[in-house]
């Protein structure tokens, strides 16, 4: 019988679980891909039972592109422990995402699997592209202010960050389809950072 502390939400119990199975996505799509990531093997490496997985995400888009947030948190809290090198905010952006996009590459399965779950995304997973949205935000913001950490945002620098990211994840998709090589998507960030932070 599960305990009223196990069900609560919030719980140690439930965020333990929550995290087993983003590891166990995790690993099943770094080395297999998207198609690797079946809800039944993840309910099994996470050992929880498959009803336990769906009440906590519906599908696997839903379960990946959570797993794509964890990821982008990751980075934004690393790229907020330090300063981001560079006199402007095009080379400040253009070292964020170019130390994320290494990152990113040396995984390809991975990548793969959480930049085609975030393109799938329909309505239903409104919530979970939000989050990885802000996260985004916030690590680009981050870049772009430097060292005046202070200052709100305003609704055009958040416009400015979402098509930078759409870019971004545009260029990243193309690469792990083998439409476009590393170096193509490090020139299209480039254009489309120096055109919007000109």
């Amino acid at each position: 019988m599960t305990s009223a502390t196990e069900t609560t939400p919030g719980s140690n119990a439930q965020r333990e679980r929550r995290r087993r199975i983003l590891d166990a996505t995790i690993a099943l799509a770094d080395e297999g891909g998207f198609d690797a990531v079946q809800m039944r093997a993840v309910a099994d490496d996470a050992d929880v039972a498959l009803g336990t997985l769906y009440r906590y995400f519906p599908s696997k888009i839903h379960l990946l592109v959570t797993a794509l947030g964890r990821q982008f948190d990751r980075a934004e809290q690393q790229s907020r422990s330090r300063q981001v090198p560079g006199d402007t905010p095009h080379e400040r952006v253009m070292h964020v995402l170019g130390v994320t996009t290494t990152a990113l590459q040396k995984q390809p399965k991975l990548t793969e699997a959480l930049t085609r779950a975030f393109m799938f995304a329909d309505a239903s997973v409104a919530d979970e592209i939000h989050d990885v949205g802000m996260k985004l935000t916030a690590m680009l913001t981050h870049a772009i202010d430097g060292t005046d950490q202070t200052r709100e945002p305003t609704e055009e620098d958040e416009a400015i960050v979402r098509v930078i990211g759409d870019v971004w994840l545009s260029a990243l998709m193309g690469w792990v389809t083998g439409r476009t090589s590393a170096a193509d998507v490090t020139r299209s960030m480039d254009v489309a950072v120096r055109l919007l932070l000109r």
